[in-house]
């Protein structure tokens, strides 16, 4: 599935969520779909800065060259918003990670429902997810 399409399906599942408790309640249920993240992996390396929330995101280059990425949170909404950046972006090469337009968060109405503290935290994990993709693409070069 491409990044757009995986962002059109989250759309739609938001659509049918009107209500934003309910769709707080959504997104709380997606952070506890993420994989178990490993306690030897909460680092200070590892952890995101300018996140109100403690966040650790770390990456790994597959064989068919595209990044899988392994996130946690200690905040159950922000756990959740992690969860979305993982579902539209792991599994995905450099290049596609590098070129996507992440619409699904104005569309979703999150950024317009987050605080701005956290808001900022979500700008700080896209940016990590970004610097891993431009290490492992200069790294492929």
């Amino acid at each position: 599935m491409t990044i757009n399409q995986t962002q059109d399906e989250i759309i739609e599942e938001f659509d049918g969520l009107t209500d934003w408790m309910d769709r707080y309640a959504y997104i709380i249920d997606l952070g506890n779909t993420l994989p178990e993240y490993p306690e030897s992996e909460k680092t200070p390396q590892n952890l995101i800065e300018g996140c109100q929330s403690r966040v650790w995101i770390t990456a790994r280059k597959a064989d068919d060259g595209t990044i899988s990425f392994e996130a946690d949170s200690d905040a159950l909404i922000v756990k959740g918003i992690v969860a979305l950046l993982m579902r539209v972006l792991n599994h995905h090469t450099p290049d596609e990670i590098l070129n996507a337009d992440l619409y699904f968060v104005d569309k979703i109405g999150l950024k317009e429902h987050l605080s701005p503290t956290r808001s900022n935290g979500l700008v700080a994990m896209v940016k990590q997810i970004h610097n891993y993709a431009k290490a492992f693409k200069l790294l492929s070069n």
